[in-house]
C-alpha cells in the first residue's frame, strides 16, 4: 500500500507565528532534534542570512517529514511562507504547490489584513482551508472571542476540531475524552462536526436521521469531503513552544486534508491531470533558487506520474528536453538524495538548463502544461546603478539572477530616462535583492527615486520653418522646409502628411525629412522630452540642383520642427496611474486626504472582504514612495496595485519645477 502523502502550505498575516509552527512540528516529527527559535536564530525555518537579520520569513520554503500514528504512516509535506506583505508572490508560488492552506491566526490579534490576503490566495486557487490558532499563552486573549472573529471574516464554516483547555492542554474534539470542566463545549462541537459530517453523503445522512452513531472512518470521511468542497474549515489550537495542539494537528491533517489527486488539478486546456504514480508525469517548478554550493535549484511539486532520478523530461512550455541528474529532499539548510518523487512531493532539482519558474516538466512524448501563475503588478521602483566599473560590468547578470528567482521583481531599462529600473513589491522587498545581489554576485549599487518618463504634446497650430545652407569649399549643403504642427485627432491614421506641390522638394528627399522629423521629436521644445500625438504636415521648401542631400533636409526639418513645436503651445505630459487602494474603515479619511495631496482623483470605493478598496487615478510621479508612505499612514494594513492608464497635461505650476530640475540637470551632465 502506498504511503500517505498531505501536502499542505502555512500561511497568515506576519508575526502570526507560521515559522514558530513550521519548526515546533519539524521537532515534533523527529526532522531536527531540538526545537528551533526565530528571536535567537536558531530557526530551522529561517535559516538564511537575510532571514535571520530581519526575523521575518523571506522566501517560501518547503519540509518533509513522516509521521506515524495508529500503525499508519502519513509523509507531510509542508510550505512555510512569508507573511510580509513585500513577498506575497512567494505566497502564491507556494499556493500553486499544494492542495491544502492552513491560515495562521494569533489570538491577540485576531483576523488581520495578511489573513485576509492570505485567504483570498487560498480561495482562488480552489485550495482546501484550515484555520490554526495561536497566541492564547498571551493577555488579554479569548479563544472564543478569536473564534468569532475568525467565523464573521472568513465565514461560518470556520468550526472547532480543538479547543483549549484551563491546564494550557487542548482537546482534540474529534479524538479522546475531555475533562469533565470542558465536556459540555467539546460535545457541542463535536456534534456540529457529526451533522456536517452527515451531510456529505446520502447514506451518513441516513444513517445518522435514523439514530445510528457515525463510524470514526465515516465521521473522518464525511469531514475530509466538506473540507475539500469548502463547507468546513477545521479551526485548530496549538501552542507550538508547548507542543500544546501539534498531535491534534498532525492527526487532523491526516484524517481531514485532503490527498494528492483528490482535489481536481486542471491543465491549461482544462482538462485533469491524472494523479497516480502510475499515471503520466506532471510537475511543475514553484520555485528556483540559487544555492551557494549547487548552483541553480529549482522545486518541483509532482502532481501526476512519479519523477525518477537520472531520467529525461521534456519542458512543456519550451519544447526542450531535460536531463534529470539526482533528486533532492531538501529540508532547510539539509539536503537529501531521494531516487525518486510521487504526487504530492516537492523535491529540488540541480542545474536544469532550459527551465524557469512556472514551468511545467511531463514526460517525453507527453504534453501537459498547467496553467501560467499570475503575480501582482511591482507598486515599488528604484532606480540602479553600479557604485563602481566593477560592479558596472556584473550588474546586469545580478539583477537577472534575482529576479530568476523571484517573480515579482521587474528590471528595465528605461529607453526614455536612461535608467536601470528595478521594481518590487515595496521598499523591503528592493532591499532584499539588492542584499542578494551583494551577496551571491558581490555586486554594489546605488537606488534612487527613479526618473519620471514624461512626454510633450502641443495644445495649438504652430509654423516652423528652417532654411539649411552651408557653403565651405566644394558641393555645400541646402535644404528648405515649411511646415505645421498641429495636435494629432484620434481619428487621424496619419501623423505626416506629405502636401508639398510642384516639386518644390523632390520626392527623392522626402524619406530625408521624415527621419528628420522622427529625430526631430525625441527631444521637444519644453523640457527636452519625447514629443507624442502631433500632426506634422510638410507644405512647401525649396531645393538646389547640385547643393542639396538628405542630410540637409534631414537637419532643416528637424529645426523646422523645433520652431513650429515652440509656435503650437506645446505641453508637458505625465504618466496617470489607476490606483486600487485597499484599507481598514477605520483609515478612510487619512487615505483619501492623503491621495488629494498627491494631486489624485477619487473615481470610486466599495467594500471588498471586510475592507474598503479605493479606485483613484494618480500621476506617477507621487507614486514612488507611496507603499511605504501607506504602510506607516494604515499600521501596515493598507496595501495598493497600480496600473498604466494615460497621459495627462501636467499643471503649470509643476511643469515649472519639472523643466527647472531638467535644466539643472542637464547643466551638471
Amino acid at each position: 500500500m502506498a504511503m500517505e502523502i498531505r501536502n499542505f502550505a502555512v500561511m497568515g498575516h506576519t508575526s502570526s507565528g507560521k515559522t514558530t509552527l513550521i519548526d515546533a512540528l519539524l521537532h515534533k516529527l523527529g526532522a531536527n532534534d531540538r526545537m528551533g527559535s526565530v528571536d535567537a536564530g536558531t530557526s530551522t525555518a529561517d535559516y538564511t542570512d537575510e532571514e535571520k537579520a530581519r526575523k521575518i520569513t523571506v522566501s517560501a520554503k518547503p519540509f518533509t517529514a513522516d509521521y506515524q500514528a495508529g500503525g499508519k504512516t502519513t509523509r507531510m509535506v509542508m510550505i512555510d511562507t512569508p507573511g510580509y506583505q513585500d513577498f506575497y508572490g512567494q505566497v502564491i508560488c507556494a499556493a500553486h504547490a499544494t492542495e491544502t492552506a492552513v491560515i495562521v491566526v494569533d489570538a491577540s490579534s485576531g483576523v488581520q489584513v495578511g489573513t485576509r490576503r492570505a485567504w483570498r490566495c487560498a480561495e482562488n486557487r480552489g485550495l482546501a482551508r484550515a484555520v490554526v490558532v495561536t497566541g492564547l499563552d498571551k493577555e488579554n486573549t479569548d479563544f472564543e472571542k478569536t473564534l468569532e472573529g475568525i467565523q464573521t471574516a472568513l465565514g461560518k464554516a470556520c468550526l472547532p476540531v480543538g479547543l483549549p483547555l484551563p491546564d494550557g492542554s487542548v482537546a482534540d474534539v474529534l479524538g479522546q475524552a475531555a475533562p469533565e470542566a470542558a465536556a459540555g463545549r467539546v460535545e457541542e462541537a463535536r456534534s456540529s462536526l457529526v451533522d456536517l459530517a452527515a451531510e456529505t453523503d446520502d447514506a451518513l445522512i441516513e444513517k445518522f436521521l435514523g439514530g445510528e452513531t457515525l463510524s470514526a472512518d465515516e465521521l473522518a470521511g464525511g469531514l475530509r469531503r466538506a473540507v475539500l468542497h469548502g463547507s468546513l474549515t477545521p479551526v485548530f489550537v496549538c501552542q507550538p513552544l508547548t507542543g500544546a495542539g501539534l498531535e491534534a494537528l498532525l492527526e487532523g491533517a491526516a484524517r481531514l486534508f485532503p490527498a494528492p489527486g483528490e482535489s481536481a488539478i486542471k491543465d491549461a486546456d482544462g482538462n485533469t491531470v491524472a494523479a497516480g504514480e502510475a499515471d503520466p508525469l506532471c510537475a511543475r517548478v514553484w520555485r528556483s533558487v540559487n544555492d551557494p554550493y549547487v548552483g541553480q535549484l529549482s522545486f518541483v511539486r509532482v502532481f501526476g506520474g512519479t519523477l525518477k532520478s537520472d531520467s529525461e523530461v521534456l519542458n512543456a512550455g519550451r519544447g526542450q528536453k531535460e536531463r534529470v541528474g539526482g533528486l533532492l529532499r531538501v529540508n532547510g539548510k539539509q539536503q537529501d538524495s531521494v531516487d525518486q518523487a510521487v504526487p504530492g512531493e516537492i523535491v529540488a532539482l540541480a542545474k536544469l538548463k532550459a527551465t524557469g519558474l512556472g514551468d511545467t516538466l511531463c514526460g517525453v512524448g507527453q504534453s501537459i502544461m498547467l496553467p501560467a501563475m499570475r503575480f501582482p503588478s511591482p507598486v515599488t521602483f528604484q532606480a540602479v546603478t553600479a557604485k563602481t566599473q566593477a560592479d558596472e560590468d556584473k550588474i546586469g547578470t545580478a539583477l537577472a539572477r534575482v529576479c530568476e528567482e523571484d517573480p515579482t521583481l521587474e528590471v528595465e531599462r528605461n529607453t526614455e530616462t536612461r535608467q536601470m529600473v528595478l521594481k518590487g513589491l515595496g521598499d523591503v522587498h528592493i532591499d532584499v535583492a539588492v542584499s542578494h545581489m551583494k551577496r551571491r554576485s558581490n555586486v554594489d549599487v546605488l537606488l534612487e527615486t527613479p526618473k519620471v518618463a514624461y512626454r510633450e504634446t502641443v495644445t495649438a497650430q504652430g509654423e516652423g520653418h528652417y532654411k539649411h545652407k552651408k557653403q565651405s569649399g566644394g558641393r555645400g549643403q541646402y535644404g528648405e522646409v515649411y511646415l505645421r504642427v498641429d495636435p494629432k485627432a484620434p481619428e487621424d491614421e496619419d501623423w505626416f502628411v506629405d502636401a508639398v506641390v510642384g516639386g518644390v522638394i523632390p520626392g527623392n528627399f522626402m524619406p530625408a525629412v521624415q527621419k528628420g522629423l522622427v529625430e526631430g521629436m525625441r527631444s521637444g521644445a519644453v523640457a527636452g522630452y519625447p514629443v507624442t500625438n502631433v500632426k506634422i504636415t510638410v507644405y512647401d521648401g525649396s531645393y538646389h540642383d547640385v547643393d542639396s542631400s538628405e542630410i540637409a533636409f534631414k537637419i532643416a526639418a528637424a529645426r523646422a520642427l523645433k520652431e513650429g513645436l515652440s509656435n503650437a503651445k506645446p505641453v508637458l505630459l505625465e504618466p496617470i496611474m489607476t490606483v486600487r487602494v485597499t484599507i481598514p474603515d477605520a483609515h478612510m479619511g487619512d487615505v483619501n486626504g492623503d491621495l488629494n495631496q498627491r494631486r489624485g482623483r477619487i473615481m470610486g470605493m466599495q467594500p471588498e472582504a471586510g475592507m474598503q478598496v479605493i479606485t483613484a487615478e494618480v500621476p506617477m510621479a507621487e507614486l514612488f514612495r507611496y507603499a511605504a508612505e501607506l504602510r506607516s499612514m494604515t499600521g501596515g494594513q493598507g496595501s495598493f496595485e497600480m496600473e498604466p492608464a494615460r497621459y495627462e497635461v501636467v499643471p503649470q505650476m509643476v511643469a515649472q519645477k519639472v523643466v527647472a530640475e531638467t535644466q539643472r540637470e542637464k547643466q551638471e551632465d
